[in-house]
C-alpha cells in the first residue's frame, strides 16, 4: 500500500538540529520505501512565531486534502491554536520530539500555558509518534494521552562508513548538540575548568540557536583558565563532525533535558565512552556499560565523571568497546520508515493505531 503524506514543521527541513534531522530521515525513509511525503514548511520562530506566522502555519496544515495523512511535529502541533486545529480535515499525527512544557528554565505561568495547549491539541491528534519510552511515558501521565494512540519511533542509525583515523592528541573530548541552554554547554566549561591539570583539548559543535546563550559561552571560555584549550565551533558541516566523532577519545554532553537524544547514537557508532546527565530519556538511551551519568547542573560531578575517563586508560577502552556493540545492535532508518508506516497505514485507513 503507497500512503499518501505530508510532513508539517517549522523551518527548513535541512536544519542541523537533532528534531530537523530526525524529520528528514523519516521523510527521506519512507518515500526509499515507496510512499509519497510531501513537506510543509512552516514559518519559523515556533513554539512563539507571532500572530501572522502562527496563521500562516494553520493555513498551510488546514490546507491540505482530507484523504492525505499528515504529520505535524510537535513544536508547531503543540503551539497552534486548538480552535484552528479542530478544524482541519485531514488526520493529523503528532511528532512530539519532547514536550514544549519541559523546556528547562521556563516560568512557570508560560510552562502551565504551554502545556494546557499541548494537552488539548494532543487529543485532537489520530496518533502520536514519539522517540523514546520517556516520552511517551510524560503523554500519558501528563498530558492524558491514552497510550494506544502513541508510537515509540526510536531514531535509527547511519552507519557511516569505516575510515581508520588516528586519535587526537592530546585526547579530544567531542561534544555536539544545539548551541542552547538546554544542552548545558556551559555546565560542561565550568566543569573542564576544573580539570587544567589533564592533557586534553575539547570541541564544542552545534548549530547557533540563543543569540545571547552564545555569547555567554564565548565569554565564558574566554574567562577560562583552559580556554584556549576549548573551540566553540558551532554549525559544521556532516563531513567534519564525523571527523571529529572519529577523531575524539570521549563523548560529553551536559545537558539539563533530552526527549531522546541522537548524538548519543552517533556517540555510540563511533565507540565513545560517554558522559552526560540524568536528564530526560538519557539514562534509557546511554547504556550504562558504556556512559558515565551525573546530574544535571552539577560542574563539579561531571568533571569527576570526566576525571574518571580520561585518567583510566583500561576503563575508557572497556566504555569504547561497549558502546561499539550497543552501536552495532541499533536499527536502521528502514526499520523506523517499516514500523512508521504501519501505524500511518491505519489512521489512513481510518483506523486508530
Amino acid at each position: 500500500m503507497t500512503l499518501d503524506l505530508a510532513l508539517a514543521l517549522p523551518g527548513a527541513l535541512e536544519t542541523l538540529t537533532g528534531g530537523s534531522f530526525y524529520d528528514r530521515r523519516l521523510v527521506e525513509s519512507l518515500r526509499t520505501a515507496g510512499h509519497r511525503v510531501s513537506v510543509v514548511t512552516l514559518p519559523d520562530g515556533f513554539p512563539d512565531p507571532g500572530a501572522e506566522a502562527m496563521a500562516a502555519a494553520v493555513a498551510q496544515v488546514a490546507a491540505e486534502p482530507a484523504g492525505r495523512v499528515v504529520i505535524v511535529d510537535g513544536l508547531a502541533f503543540g503551539a497552534m491554536p486548538t480552535a484552528a486545529l479542530a478544524r482541519v480535515a485531514a488526520p493529523m499525527v503528532a511528532l512530539v520530539h519532547h514536550p514544549l512544557a519541559m523546556e528547562p528554565g521556563m516560568e512557570t505561568v508560560r510552562a502551565e500555558s504551554l502545556w494546557r495547549r499541548e494537552r488539548d491539541n494532543l487529543a485532537l491528534a489520530r496518533h502520536v509518534l514519539v522517540p523514546s519510552g520517556h516520552v511517551a511515558g510524560l503523554l500519558v501521565d501528563r498530558y492524558g494521552v491514552p497510550a494506544e494512540r502513541i508510537t515509540v519511533l526510536e531514531p535509527g542509525v547511519d552507519r557511516p562508513a569505516v575510515v581508520e583515523v588516528p586519535k587526537a592528541v592530546p585526547p579530544l573530548i567531542l561534544s555536539v548538540g544545539l548551541l542552547d541552554p538546554r544542552k548545558g554547554h556551559d555546565v560542561l566549561i565550568a566543569a573542564l575548568d576544573a580539570l587544567g591539570d589533564l592533557d586534553w583539548q575539547a570541541v564544542i559543535a552545534g548549530t547557533p540557536r540563543d543569540a545571547a546563550h552564545v555569547a555567554a559561552l564565548e565569554r565564558q571560555v574566554a574567562a577560562s583558565a583552559v580556554g584556549d584549550r576549548i573551540r566553540l565551533a558551532g554549525r559544521v558541516s556532516m563531513e567534519e563532525r564525523d571527523a571529529l566523532y572519529a577523531r575524539a577519545s570521549v563523548f560529553a554532553l551536559a545537558t539539563r533535558y533530552e526527549g531522546y537524544g541522537i548524538v548519543f547514537n552517533e556517540a555510540l557508532l563511533a565507540g565513545l565512552p560517554i558522559v552526560s546527565c540524568r536528564a530526560g530519556a538519557v539514562p534509557g538511551t546511554v547504556p550504562a556499560e558504556a556512559g558515565l551519568l551525573v546530574p544535571p547542573d552539577d560542574p563539579a560531578a561531571f568533571a569527576a565523571a570526566l576525571r574518571m575517563v580520561l585518567g583510566d586508560d583500561a576503563r575508557r577502552m572497556v566504555m569504547a568497546d561497549a558502546a561499539r556493540r550497543a552501536g552495532a545492535a541499533l536499527s536502521g532508518w528502514d526499520a523506523v520508515a517499516a514500523r512508521a508506516a504501519a501505524v500511518l497505514a491505519q489512521v489512513a485507513g481510518g483506523v486508530r493505531a
